[in-house]
Parts: C-alpha cells; sequence; structure tokens
C-alpha cells in the first residue's frame, strides 16, 4: 500500500471532493484509509446507562484509497506514488516533481 499513516491527501471523488486531511488509519485489507472529519456518517446510537445517553452522532467511516490522491510535501499538488530503490531500501517520490516523500 502506497499511503502511510501521517501522509496529507486530497479527496478526489465522492461528496468530499476537494477537502483535504491527514491520514490518522490506514486498512491495507480493505484498501481504505481513515482521515478525520472526511466522509461523516449519521450513526443512531442506543443509550446504555446514566452517563451514556442515546441519540444520534456523527462518526468518520474509512474511505477508499482510490478516491484519495497524496499531496507531494515539495510541490504541493495531488500526485501518484512511485519508488525509488537506493542503498537503504525503497523511498517513495512524487511522480510530478521526483521528490522524495
Amino acid at each position: 500500500m502506497k499511503l502511510k499513516k501521517g501522509d496529507q491527501v486530497v479527496i478526489i471523488a465522492g461528496k468530499d471532493k476537494g477537502r483535504r486531511g491527514k491520514i490518522e488509519k490506514v486498512f491495507p485489507k480493505k484498501e481504505s484509509v481513515l482521515i478525520p472529519g472526511i466522509n461523516m456518517v449519521k450513526k443512531h446510537v442506543k443509550a446504555r446507562g446514566e452517563g451514556k445517553p442515546g441519540g444520534i452522532i456523527e462518526v468518520s467511516r474509512p474511505i477508499h484509497i482510490a478516491k484519495v490522491a497524496l499531496l507531494c510535501p515539495k510541490c504541493g499538488r495531488p500526485t501518484r506514488v512511485g519508488y525509488l530503490l537506493t542503498k537503504e531500501g525503497k523511498e517513495r517520490i512524487c511522480k510530478k516533481c521526483q521528490a522524495v516523500i
């Protein structure tokens, strides 16, 4: 998976198109990422006693990686991720400006 926790991304499809955020959690098996404040849905919660009232709350759901694009830290544009083999190992690079991410 080419996206990692802490990467800055932009949403390129769906109801949140154009919004930016930082990846909080990655789900490789489902090929999705969790970005706070993006893909918000309403969830109906049943009351669970005195301290936990019920109601309708908004929660952030994971979004598929095909709907997000990595923002290059150098050029600031949405880009695809490439790899450069070095002696230390693989490094991620921006496909547009060839900067190491």
